[in-house]
């Protein structure tokens, strides 16, 4: 079964944290990435750029309305995301556990409907 990993996480707190910091934990990533791939459950997975570059689109009636930046102001982003094809649930709690986000913000699990 196919879920997605939706990464949530501060940031602001991101871009004020020193490099060495900052590159730490983009090689964190980049072995956790390799080991989703390396498992074979890696089907999609991209980091998304800063909330401040959204366009939000609403079309009431039909006509449509659009909005620069975000849709809400919140401390944890929307900041990317991961497809992976696993068993069941359990599974895919283990592998977002496993998410260098986890440790400072959330990994949400969601399934994704069959097509």
């Amino acid at each position: 079964m196919q879920y997605m990993l939706m990464i949530h996480d501060d940031g602001a707190a991101a871009q004020c944290a020193p490099q060495a910091e900052v590159q730490k934990f983009m090689a964190a990533y980049e072995a956790y990435t390799g080991a989703m791939a390396q498992a074979g459950i890696l089907r999609a997975g991209e980091r998304l750029r800063p909330p401040s570059s959204a366009t939000t689109v609403r079309a009431p009636g039909g006509k449509a309305e659009v909005v620069n930046g975000p849709y809400a102001e919140l401390k944890e982003q929307f900041g990317g995301f991961y497809i992976i094809d696993v068993p069941d649930l359990d599974e895919a709690i283990k592998w977002a556990a496993r998410c260098p986000s986890a440790q400072h913000g959330a990994v949400e699990v969601r399934p994704i409907w069959p097509r």
